[in-house]
């Protein structure tokens, strides 16, 4: 018997580890500081174009029809994959900590990446991620700790970014994407580099999933309002329906909230029925009809997803599956946005 084991792992590995704090080791951190990345060396990068890495992968059915191209960039940041308790480690994820790099690889940018692969070259940074106990501190000096993590994190992602602008877009246009501490970091990205600066008629559009979006807090990029908007954000967290976690309802303003299967400002709900597919077991199919969407304030509600084994499922917290529920969904979004923009270029309205 084949249970979707692999989804499960995805959905239960959140309530698995967000109390996971681990000790401080001023070996690893000194490990982590000093090693500061080069971003002319592959190694430094957990998905790029000249080398073959999960990114490149789709599921069978997805892959017949593929056909790569190369006029459109993607920069994706990953999200936290620097997880593990069972050694002492310090407030950031050293780059050679082998075992986080594979769980980089095989969860975020195989499950997530890979979905924009349609759009052209997928560009992903290694970085020295903040521990997730970062989002958690107990006091005010982990909190301290914490903002010095996730500061250092971004300056990474910042470096990185800078290299590809010089060395890698040669005025391509671009998508930027991510998820949970990636999306951390890319609301800061798009502030400091396109939100009212002239990079931003080469914004396709920015997919910032997992963490709740003030729109307050842009001049310029606004939420997408339609399947085929350009220069614009979406952004998503999933729930079960019914569940409103306490953190949200702490939140002073209403997140940006797209719904990953109409795309559309006005049509808020869809049925399962609609959703032509999912990634589950193993990465090698789709599964269509696993769950709807429904907009509901700053967050999406869906359903229990629909599927062969969902009974293992036992919270109601989705974060992990914010893209593997909705795939196909975004892959063909990504795919209508950059022709929409190819068609168009430079001289869209985003207002």
């Amino acid at each position: 018997m084949r249970f979707p084991l692999f989804f499960i792992l995805l959905l239960l590995l959140s309530s698995c580890a967000q109390n996971s704090y681990v000790k401080f080791s001023p070996v690893y951190e000194k490990e982590a500081y000093n090693d500061i990345p080069a971003y002319s060396n592959l190694i430094y990068w957990a998905a790029h174009p000249n080398k073959k890495d999960p990114s490149d992968s789709l599921p069978v059915s997805l892959a017949k029809q593929y056909q790569a191209n190369d006029k459109v960039d993607v920069f994706f940041l990953h999200p936290t994959t620097y997880l593990d308790s069972a050694k002492p480690y310090g407030w950031n994820a050293s780059l050679k900590d082998i075992k986080t790099n594979i769980q980089t690889d095989y969860t975020a940018i195989l499950n997530q990446a890979s979905v924009f692969n349609i759009a052209g070259r997928v560009f992903a940074p290694r970085y020295r991620q903040a521990h997730i106990k970062s989002y958690s501190p107990v006091d005010h000096a982990d909190t301290v700790k914490a903002i010095a993590a996730f500061e250092l994190a971004y300056q990474d992602i910042k470096s990185a970014f800078d290299y590809y602008m010089k060395n890698e877009n040669k005025g391509r246009p671009i998508i930027i994407a991510s998820h949970s501490q990636g999306s951390t970091h890319a609301m800061r990205l798009l502030k400091e580099y396109f939100d009212n600066k002239p990079l931003a008629k080469k914004l396709i559009a920015a997919y910032v999933v997992g963490m709740a979006i003030n729109p307050a807090d842009y001049v310029q990029l606004k939420p997408c309002a339609t399947p085929s908007s350009l220069g614009c954000i979406c952004a998503w967290r999933t729930y079960k329906e019914g569940y409103i976690p306490e953190w949200i309802n702490q939140e002073k303003y209403v997140s940006i909230v797209t719904n990953p299967l109409s795309w559309s400002e006005k049509i808020t709900q869809v049925d399962r029925i609609q959703n032509k597919g999912s990634v589950l077991y193993n990465f090698k199919d789709i599964t269509p009809k696993v769950a709807g969407a429904n907009n509901h304030g700053g967050i999406l509600w869906t359903k229990k997803p629909k599927f062969f084994g969902n009974f293992l499922i036992t919270t109601s917290n989705y974060h992990n599956a914010d893209y593997n529920l909705f795939y196909l969904s975004i892959r063909n979004n990504v795919a209508e946005r950059v022709n929409t923009y190819l068609s168009i270029g430079e001289n869209y309205s985003n207002k």
